[in-house]
């Protein structure tokens, strides 16, 4: 069977090659590899509140004190990894947002209508990094702004406006969002 299927795809094979040479196929352009032409700056823009909800989570949670019980150590430690394992997670997917934007969506005649978007890109990419491996306010707080400019260069590149409003999340921070109405 080995001999016989191997022969038979070989045989396959150059068959296509040989239609293809007389008939080629049409070369396509896409901008992501499906393509779907679904793309949106909010999943950036929320994975920025989550991590700054989650410091802010951490920095008010209280250690236990010398008397506490091996139960209420416990679930220190246990919301403690917990925060930190979501802000990590949330920190990544901010990153691999921002990257698929960048990589997928914006194309050159974007970065004529925003000039500064490789360095806001790469100004995001360095705060969703500081946002993963620190317990820090400003940091995160840089991803939302990042975003946001973000947000704002996408929106933009469709001709839609955008506003900013402060988000109804426990962070309450500014928030870019499409004025679709």
């Amino acid at each position: 069977m080995g001999v016989g299927y191997d022969a038979n795809m070989s045989l396959a094979h150059k068959l296509l090659r040989a239609l293809d040479r007389v008939r080629p196929a049409p070369v396509a352009h896409a901008h992501c590899d499906i393509p779907c032409g679904i793309y949106d700056p909010h999943n950036a823009q929320m994975a920025a509140h989550t991590v700054i909800r989650m410091v802010d989570l951490i920095n008010q949670l209280e250690k236990p004190g010398a008397n506490a019980t091996p139960e209420q150590k416990q679930e220190y430690h246990n919301k403690l990894q917990r925060y930190i394992a979501t802000k990590e997670q949330h920190a990544e997917l901010y990153k691999h947002e921002v990257r698929v934007l960048y990589g997928d969506y914006f194309k050159p005649e974007h970065v004529q209508q925003f000039p500064s978007l490789h360095d806001t890109v790469w100004k995001a990419l360095k705060a969703g990094s500081k946002g993963r491996q620190e317990v820090n306010l400003a940091a995160a707080e840089d991803m939302l702004k990042l975003a946001n400019e973000i947000a704002e260069g996408f929106w933009k590149t469709k001709g839609i406006a955008t506003y900013k409003a402060k988000a109804p999340y426990p962070t309450a921070r500014e928030t870019v969002y499409p004025k679709l109405a």
